[in-house]
């Protein structure tokens, strides 16, 4: 058994396009006012032919259609991709093909024809649910849209999944707890929620430098949000089994899993990132995030790759040690070894368990409550030690 098999093997799409850029985004996105759908396709589909020639024979568990805004991809081409992909790999027998959605209006008018295409779950970037925190986040949708959207996804698709962004300017824990509340009403299956980060290179980010954005929580607060979103998951049945993500027992993110496990993926698109094992090395791949010099280079026959090394044991050692601790089934601690050809810091990890941070089994290593909550700090601590 190869490692990545622990993990699974997937394949990651991304459609660079959205309607708008939105202020806290630093995903690779961009705006455009025409877009050649063909042409993408046959960029899309020469890809999968030049990577399943690579891994022939891998079964293939997952698909995700990452962005951007995939959902504004026409769904002839979302099947002409899915129809490809199988054609390229075995899949597995229930194969997750997920597709990242907007609530807009035409995005919502698509929901049947990506469903009619393969996809067996969509993952919706809702945000907020008040019309005033969506205007601040630069969210085209009202909150009444994203409801509405909701519903139609609910109606095509057996498994759906929805974003939403807490500790947000003057937001209060009360504000939190009824937001949250009204979100665990309508969840089905999954749930995916983020602290507002800001980051290098958004709009919120030079807003802030500049002494805008007020209102935003104190790290006390923000604390509080946290270990309050984890108390009304857990009542509601949606427990944490990623930091930012809670579900239902058995409706994990299939193809995120792959990530945090470990597992190989193939990366698709500009700015695609991919982790496979071929030959006896792992290999990390990284595209342009150039759509023009992204589909220039396949239509010339070049591998879109700005980046294609093999990850030495150290470096596949901490990859596998910074993923597997955000999930609440934590690290296998003999896999670890066999990975990075060392053990990790028993006295590090001693200090760490007596803080509350870490427990420990014969075979797993995983976070506590309190170590999510500060778990860059402690990943820190491990990889120094």
């Amino acid at each position: 058994m190869e490692d990545w098999q622990h993990g699974g093997f997937g394949l990651y799409l991304h459609w660079p396009y959205c309607e708008s850029k939105c202020p806290y985004c630093d995903f690779n996105s961009h705006v455009a006012a025409k877009i050649d759908q063909k042409q993408w396709q046959s960029a899309y589909l020469s890809e999968i032919d030049r990577m399943g020639a690579q891994t022939p024979g891998r079964i293939l568990n997952s698909v995700y259609f990452g962005g951007g805004t995939p959902s504004l991809m026409e769904p002839e081409l979302v099947a002409a991709v899915i129809e490809r992909i199988r054609a390229t790999w075995p899949m597995s027998n229930d194969p997750e093909i997920t597709l990242e959605a907007n609530p807009g209006s035409v995005e919502v008018g698509r929901f049947r024809g990506f469903q009619q295409a393969g996809v067996t779950r969509v993952s919706m970037g809702i945000q907020a649910m008040n019309d005033e925190d969506l205007r601040k986040l630069g969210r085209k949708h009202s909150a009444e849209d994203a409801r509405k959207a909701f519903d139609v996804a609910r109606s095509c698709f057996d498994r759906v999944s929805f974003d939403l962004i807490y500790a947000r300017q003057d937001q209060s824990l009360e504000d939190w707890r009824s937001e949250l509340g009204k979100a665990l009403d309508l969840a089905i299956d999954h749930l995916s929620l983020y602290q507002l980060t800001i980051e290098d290179g958004t709009a919120f980010a030079d807003r802030f430098a500049k002494g805008g954005l007020r209102g935003l929580p104190t790290e006390d607060l923000s604390a509080e949000m946290f270990e309050l979103t984890q108390e009304l998951c857990d009542t509601a049945g949606l427990p944490a089994y990623e930091v930012s993500n809670h579900a239902r027992v058995g409706a994990e993110s299939r193809h995120n899993l792959i990530y945090w496990r470990g597992g190989d993926y193939v990366g698709i698109g500009p700015g695609a990132h991919g982790r496979m094992s071929l030959n006896g090395a792992r290999w990390a791949t990284e595209a342009p995030k150039s759509p023009a010099l992204w589909l220039e280079m396949v239509k010339a026959g070049t591998a879109p790759e700005l980046l294609r090394s093999a990850l030495n044991a150290e470096e596949r050692g901490l990859e596998y040690l910074l993923m597997s601790l955000r999930l609440t089934e934590g690290l296998d601690l003999g896999r670890y070894s066999e990975i990075s050809g060392v053990e990790l810091n028993g006295e590090k990890i001693r200090s760490l368990t007596d803080m509350g941070m870490l427990t420990q089994s014969n075979t797993h290593l995983r976070t506590t409550a309190a170590g999510r909550m500060v778990l860059n700090a402690v990943l820190r601590e491990l990889a120094t030690a």
